[in-house]
């Protein structure tokens, strides 16, 4: 099989849902992304990263080795709630239950030493939905034509995180963030980088709150602290990961509440949050802590702020944003 390139294709924020007979909508899951390499008898998983994740994830490796061809493969691995919807916090104890565990496709990159990237999205799927085995870990991420608004209310109702829209005709374009792929979210949710901790209180162990950071330019700026969203569990193996860390540096240079009981750290780890809003300040309202992303290098973790539809979505003959 020729090298192939693994870097995935990445979407464009915007800020709200549209219909349109030349875009495919499908459901955003929730979860890490990863592109797999398979053929007959072995697959290999590969992060965002491009970090090998296969020995993580074995069951799924062994579920794509049912591919009867040589085919390289891009989707999200993701933890299923008791209402079938991918819940991201869920894959922290989802690779000690791999019966939780599904890997959700949406799109074929190669098929056969044939590189698929430069034709439509559309093919591309139909080739995908050929050749995916079936089996209980697998999922083809299925689509709506057209009909963009529809599909957002209807994730929004039932409480996942939003839909994506692509292009019909699009070509995959590894490693670029495109206009012909968007994310419309129904909840807010950021990336972000742990630059400290609080001590803890009353009867808590480890540690109070999480101290968050973004990068902007060369350095690191403040954007709040999350003190829900753990168990006792994770509480203990977070500060594990974190105490190394400990540096007598301060990453950022705001001022932040309770800084005499807070305790600094490299900015190495990176977290996804969920929040209520936006302050006029920066910082997010009501964060809670929803996991550790490993797929992510913490220099790339920037405010995520969604463009305005108008500006974001492609038009015939523009190419990316």
């Amino acid at each position: 099989m020729m090298q192939p390139d693994l870097r995935p294709m990445l979407a464009t924020l915007t800020d709200k849902p549209f219909d349109d007979p030349g875009w495919l909508f499908e459901t955003k899951w929730d979860g890490f992304r990863a592109v797999a390499v398979a053929a007959p008898g072995r697959a290999s998983l590969y992060s965002r990263n491009l970090n090998d994740i296969s020995k993580k994830y074995p069951s799924i490796c062994e579920a794509l080795s049912a591919i009867e061809h040589e085919a390289v493969l891009d989707g999200e691995l993701v933890a299923l709630d008791a209402h079938g919807r991918s819940r991201f916090q869920l894959l922290q104890n989802a690779e000690r239950e791999p019966a939780r565990l599904l890997y959700c496709v949406f799109d074929l990159l190669y098929l056969d030493g044939k590189d698929l990237r430069g034709r439509p999205l559309l093919e591309r799927k139909a080739a995908l939905e050929q050749i995916l085995p079936k089996s209980p870990l697998l999922l083809y991420s299925a689509h709506v034509t057209g009909a963009g608004i529809k599909a957002f209310n209807r994730a929004k109702r039932l409480g996942e995180e939003g839909v994506m829209a692509k292009l019909a005709t699009g070509r995959y374009r590894a490693g670029e963030r495109t206009r012909e792929w968007l994310k419309v979210k129904a909840s807010q949710e950021q990336e972000v980088v742990i630059v400290g901790f609080t001590a803890p209180r009353r009867s808590r162990k480890y540690f109070g709150a999480l101290v968050l950071a973004v990068r902007e330019g060369k350095g690191w700026t403040y954007v709040g602290r999350a003190g829900t969203g753990f168990n006792a569990e994770m509480l203990r193996s977070l500060h594990a990961k974190l105490v190394p860390l400990i540096t007598e540096v301060k990453p950022i240079a705001e001022k932040v509440p309770d800084a005499a009981n807070t305790t600094w750290v490299k900015p190495k780890l990176v977290a996804e949050v969920k929040f209520t809003e936006w302050t006029s300040a920066g910082e997010m309202r009501h964060p809670v802590f929803l996991g550790l992303r490993t797929d992510k290098k913490a220099t790339d973790v920037v405010r995520e702020m969604p463009k305005p539809l108008s500006e974001a979505k492609s038009r015939p003959g523009s190419r990316r944003g």
